[in-house]
């Protein structure tokens, strides 16, 4: 018996890192196919077609959830701007924005490990998730939004209730990688 304690996740940060970044304005967004246009110039970006893309118009970014739905980030300055927007847009595209800014909290996990991390709760083939492109799955028994910003970088959208339940099991992870099991 051994006296001598490790701080295993101190090692995995060299193969992947993963901190809470600052916050944003999220929005959720729910448009009929003939008002996504309008909306979209309202909003200052394009909103895309296809589940899993994503439309960047310079900081703010629209993810397309599903046919009529799509999740709005953008800096937490752009706020007002965004649900003012809404606002106006709103008797030529009727639509429902709500904030949910408050709701989630977003991780960045990266390095060359970050797979290899977020496999142990994802049951996402994430080789098949490309770079620019988010989804929404689950983390566990967690709902949540991956976002894949490189080849070895993502960002995980989680409910801040079931945040300290993923942010446990990642640094189970990360002790787990820099033990090499």
């Amino acid at each position: 018996m051994t006296s001598q304690t490790h701080d295993f996740t101190a090692d995995a940060g060299a193969r992947v890192r993963v901190e809470e970044l600052a916050p944003v304005a999220r929005f959720s967004l729910r448009v009929r196919q003939q008002g996504r246009a309008a909306l979209g110039q309202a909003l200052g970006l394009d909103l895309p077609e296809r589940v899993g893309e994503v439309a960047r118009a310079g900081e703010r970014r629209a993810l397309c959830l599903g046919p009529d739905e799509w999740l709005i980030h953008a800096p937490e300055a752009e706020t007002d701007a965004i649900a003012e927007a809404g606002a106006e847009a709103y008797a030529d595209a009727p639509h429902a924005l709500v904030e949910i800014s408050d709701r989630e909290v977003s991780l960045a996990i990266t390095g060359p490990a970050a797979a290899e991390l977020l496999s142990i709760g994802c049951p996402r083939d994430l080789d098949r998730l490309e770079p620019g492109r988010a989804v929404r799955t689950l983390f566990d028994s967690a709902q949540v939004v991956l976002w894949r910003d490189g080849a070895e970088a993502f960002r995980l959208d989680v409910w801040r209730s079931y945040a300290p339940h993923v942010g446990a099991l990642l640094d189970a992870g990360q002790a787990e990688i820099a033990a090499g099991l």
